[in-house]
């Protein structure tokens, strides 16, 4: 698949996304599309960025968002699109 083609899907998906509610996903849902999204958009996390601006929401999100910090930004895609994909199939 040509990059052009997972860029395509990627934003298919956050288009899918866009439209889901919040409080319809459960919040370890919620912290994996957005690392997942993070990732996928400005690569892996700065580290020292992340210490700035400390409050508990904040604070899982970048959490989560290192814990998947060694995917690459096409993997990054892929995982988003599966997870986006598994969610609105369960939702129909």
């Amino acid at each position: 698949m040509s990059e052009k083609e997972l860029d395509i899907r990627f934003q298919e998906a956050v288009e899918i996304a866009s439209k889901m509610t919040q409080s319809s996903l459960p919040q370890d849902v919620q912290l994996r599309l957005y690392a997942y999204y993070k990732q996928a958009t400005f690569g892996t996390i700065d580290y020292n960025q992340a210490s700035s601006n400390f409050d508990l929401r904040n604070a899982f999100k970048t959490n989560a968002w290192m814990q998947i910090s060694h995917l690459s930004i096409d993997e990054a895609k892929e995982l988003y699109i599966e997870a986006i994909h598994a969610i609105a199939k369960e939702k129909k």
